[in-house]
C-alpha cells in the first residue's frame, strides 16, 4: 500500500485543490505560514518523490516545471479503501463495521450506488 508522509498529503491536498498545474514555489508558497520556512530545493525533493510514487506527473518543458496529479483525491481515497479491505482476511466483517459506522444519509448514498442509481 502506498502511504503519503504529512507533508506529502499537504503537498497533494495543495495539488488537488488547485485548477491548474503548480510549481515548487507555488507549492511552498500555498503550504502556508507555518510552512513557509522550508526551501524550494525541500520541496521539489517532496514533488519528486510523489512523481516516483504516481501521484504526479511533472511538465519538464515549462519553466519552472510544473506539478500535476495523475488523479483525483476520490479516486485515491477509493484505492486506499480498496486496498485496505484486500488485505483483510474478512472482507465482509469490515465491510460491515464500515457500514455500521456511516451516516443515515451516507447508508442512503450508498444504496443507491449499488442499486446503479448513482452517476459513475
Amino acid at each position: 500500500m502506498v502511504t503519503l508522509g504529512e507533508l506529502e498529503r499537504a503537498v497533494m491536498d495543495l495539488i488537488w485543490d488547485s485548477p491548474s498545474p503548480l510549481t515548487a514555489a507555488d507549492v511552498r508558497d500555498g503550504l502556508g505560514a507555518a510552512r513557509r520556512d522550508l526551501a524550494v530545493t525541500t520541496v521539489l525533493t517532496v514533488l519528486g518523490r510523489l512523481e516516483n510514487k504516481g501521484f504526479l506527473t511533472r511538465d519538464r518543458a515549462a519553466r519552472p516545471h510544473q506539478f500535476r496529479a495523475t488523479t483525483t483525491r476520490s479516486s485515491h481515497m477509493a484505492d486506499l479503501m480498496h486496498q485496505v479491505l484486500g488485505a483483510s482476511s474478512d472482507r465482509q466483517a469490515v465491510l460491515a463495521r464500515f457500514v455500521g459506522r456511516v451516516s443515515a444519509d451516507e447508508v442512503d448514498a450508498l444504496r443507491r450506488m449499488l442499486d446503479g442509481a448513482w452517476p459513475r
